[in-house]
């Protein structure tokens, strides 16, 4: 028993567990919120804007009651609306694309954060979803794959490289001090921002110590014994910073996972309270409302047949109910999660949510099996477009033009995944 406890701790705490769910979760809530963005451009000052039914008062009067965090209250022009309308828009395809996640997963929960709670009525389900979601990803090293940084950290060995970090955290930094002099954080927010912009720094110097204290080691085994001590004492910060992050990770992926239980597990038992769920005729409503019928004639199809309505009705609650006491078996959780992805589906279909539904099976694929995404990666990766230039050397099996000659590259163990070198601690805290 003892031994047991001792390897899941070793387990959590010495690696981010889940890379490819935390990466597909980041690409898929940071894309949902960026389609939406886009999607509503044109309405963008009526939905969140000086123009919006929700007026600057009624906004400051809430914001006030409810602690809520929001920059757009920072100023009433158009011009400081068009400034964070375009960085949640920036910083949304910036965290799809995996780069500076560290920095930019805050970005992107700021930006989230500052259009909801400016309107907290412009919304149809899905933003919920993406509001808490948009929290949890900054606990989480989501960028171990499909991203840039992992990217950049095999190429240099390092994800911190490059001065683009350094530059962003300064203009963070100044943002921060600047909220922070004019009293536009509250006391928790500041310490949090606060908190998430300093981790970046606690990064730097100990890479920093790490590295030098790394070449002294080896400077002092050239001519004595005892280099290796110091070189062992600069990577005990370092060793520190990298167990906080997986444990503050774990921690994330850990509350997303139980969140998306508790959506379901209330959904669930919340229709079954409803007598209409409980006689099967539920789905015939929604699908008679000229607002949630984008194809007319397919929801007259649907909501003719009893049968059909009763099925689907009585189906989604059997889902829904189900599926928190399905996690412990994993081929019949696999099953209801598919069932669940297609309900979703249907739902952006036939009533015409489809930011809801992209946001739902974004939360879902917390649950993928890592062996599906593994082989979604890979045939994706080999997926070429017509008339592209060429990939380059090929490195799997198979007929293909020589390579040529190729710097041998340090081979990482069967089973390891490249993780970023700067951690996930600090700003964003999900750079790696």
């Amino acid at each position: 028993m003892v031994d047991r406890v001792r390897r899941a701790l070793a387990k959590v705490t010495g690696q981010a567990l889940g890379p490819y769910q935390s990466a597909v979760v980041r690409i898929g809530f940071a894309g949902t919120w960026l389609f939406f963005l886009l999607c509503e451009f044109p309405d963008r000052h009526r939905l969140y804007g000086p123009d919006g039914p929700w007026s600057w008062r009624l906004a400051e009067r809430l914001v006030a009651s409810n602690d809520a965090f929001t920059v757009l209250l920072w100023s009433g022009s158009a011009f400081w609306f068009e400034l964070v309308y375009a960085v949640a828009l920036l910083a949304s395809a910036l965290l799809v694309l995996g780069w500076r996640t560290r920095a930019t997963s805050v970005v992107f929960m700021v930006g989230v954060l500052s259009l909801q709670n400016r309107s907290v009525f412009m919304g149809d389900g899905g933003d919920n979803v993406i509001h808490l979601m948009a929290v949890y990803l900054v606990l989480t090293r989501c960028a171990q794959v499909w991203s840039l940084d992992a990217r950049r950290a095999r190429r240099r060995g390092s994800a911190s490289a490059g001065a683009a970090g350094p530059v962003l955290w300064g203009v963070l930094g100044a943002v921060l001090a600047y909220g922070a002099v004019t009293g536009r954080f509250g006391a928790g927010w500041l310490a949090a921002f606060a908190a998430l912009w300093a981790g970046p720094a606690l990064w730097w110097a100990a890479d920093r110590h790490e590295r030098s204290g790394a070449g002294r080691g080896e400077h002092e085994r050239s001519g004595e014994a005892d280099g290796e001590p110091a070189a062992r004492r600069a990577g005990e910060g370092r060793a520190f910073l990298d167990v906080l992050a997986n444990l503050l990770h774990n921690a994330g992926m850990l509350v997303i996972m139980a969140e998306v239980c508790l959506i379901y597990a209330t959904a669930g038992w919340y229709k079954i309270q409803g007598s209409r769920w409980q006689d099967g005729t539920a789905l015939y409503y929604p699908l008679r409302l000229d607002y949630f019928a984008p194809w007319p004639e397919l929801s007259d199809v649907l909501a003719g047949s009893g049968v059909l309505v009763m099925l689907l009705s009585y189906g989604t609650v059997a889902v829904q109910v189900a599926f928190p006491f399905t996690l412990f078996n994993r081929r019949v959780k696999n099953v209801l999660l598919a069932l669940m992805m297609l309900e979703h589906a249907g739902i952006a279909v036939l009533l015409g949510l489809p930011f809801f539904s992209m946001a739902m099976i974004a939360a879902d694929a917390v649950f993928l099996p890592t062996a599906f995404l593994v082989w979604a990666g890979a045939t994706v990766a080999r997926t070429r477009l017509p008339g592209r230039l060429s990939p380059g050397p090929r490195t799997g099996p198979g007929p293909g033009p020589s390579p040529g000659p190729r710097t041998p590259r340090p081979r990482t163990p069967a089973g390891s995944e490249p993780v970023e070198r700067d951690g996930g601690v600090g700003a964003g805290g999900a750079g790696s």
